[in-house]
């Protein structure tokens, strides 16, 4: 794509937010290239605050849950903007509708059968080889926009959250110390590590390290965090109550997190908070954290591993039969790799 007129372009990204900060890879690419550009997001609720801080980002569009009314009103929009591209990284049926229409001149997706009709330019057809964030960037590639050589995601949060983060850890006196964040997130059940597990390995991860743990959850993990916290002791620290982006700020303070795949498994490699991963049911080559600061565990000799379930079937076998020397390697290869000193 040799088109310098290009001065409008809007992403498509709907989903869960982690699946919206692996999409951000792209925004640095896209006004490289494009340097007069403009970029707007279309994407669900919960990611709309925190793109809308985003320097790369001019403007945000929410998707409506229901409604033909709301959908063609939306529609309506996307046509007086008159965006030049539209890239459509989710490219369900809904979504390659609402391409089609856009009137964009340059439309692209990926050829998925029923929909290639909404576009003129095509990512990948193969999905199965790339990361998800690196697969977006191939999409670029596909059309004949370079990708960088050390791209990033992104995600924001402002002096508001950055003050709640503060003052939470002033009055429980983590300020100045060195501790690690647990998080018990997973979009499905099956990508959830058992919290009596997790509890287990939080446990022996402060046993070992002798640091605090601070204990980060959303509206459904609240029983689950409490009983990490009971396990582990009087060195665990429950979060309070947060937005997604006063969690991100907490999880900027960690030295690093053990998480899910999950959204903020995502975010902590977006704001550069060292992870590891817990995987089951999902492929950490393409789920997994994106950059060379992160490790992921999984038990690759179970004959189920990877399986790709919302629901798991064998009692969460990938999780329970984790090693608890398997987990504290992992968490010594973590350290090491980013010159953390505990």
């Amino acid at each position: 794509m040799t088109d310098q007129s290009i001065k409008k372009i809007l992403i498509i990204k709907l989903r869960g937010i982690g699946d919206v900060v692996l999409s951000t890879v792209v925004l640095d690419n896209l006004l490289n290239f494009f340097p007069e550009a403009k970029i707007d997001y279309l994407t669900d609720k919960p990611s709309a605050a925190w793109l809308k801080g985003l320097s790369q980002v001019n403007s945000v569009l929410t998707y409506p849950k229901s409604g033909i009314i709301n959908k063609l009103g939306l529609i309506a929009e996307i046509r007086k903007r008159k965006y030049d591209i539209v890239f459509d990284f989710y490219s369900n049926p809904s979504t390659a509708q609402i391409t089609f229409l856009s009137g964009a001149k340059y439309r692209i997706g990926f050829p998925y059968r029923g929909r290639k009709y909404a576009y003129n330019l095509y990512g990948p057809q193969e999905r199965g080889k790339y990361h998800a964030a690196e697969l977006h960037l191939e999409v670029l590639k596909s059309v004949g926009i370079p990708a960088d050589d050390n791209p990033r995601l992104h995600f924001y949060f402002g002096k508001e959250d950055e003050r709640f983060a503060e003052e939470f850890l002033e009055r429980n006196n983590l300020n100045g110390k060195i501790f690690a964040g647990i998080s018990p997130t997973g979009g499905w059940q099956s990508k959830r590590c058992p919290p009596e597990k997790l509890a287990e390995l939080a446990k022996a991860l402060n046993k070992k390290y002798d640091i605090p743990l601070l204990i980060l959850w959303g509206p459904s993990e609240y029983e689950d965090a409490i009983r990490i916290k009971e396990t582990v002791g009087d060195d665990a620290y429950l979060a309070p109550p947060t937005t997604i982006e006063q969690m991100a700020a907490l999880m900027s303070r960690c030295a690093f997190i053990v998480a899910n795949d999950s959204g903020p498994m995502h975010i902590s490699t977006a704001i550069d908070t060292p992870a590891l991963s817990l995987h089951g049911p999902t492929n950490p080559l393409h789920q997994g954290p994106f950059g060379d600061r992160h490790e992921y565990l999984i038990l690759n000799d179970l004959d189920c591993i990877m399986c790709n379930l919302l629901e798991c079937p064998k009692n969460q076998e990938c999780f329970r039969d984790i090693p608890e020397n398997l987990f504290l390697t992992k968490i010594d290869i973590l350290l090491n790799k980013n010159s953390i000193r505990i």
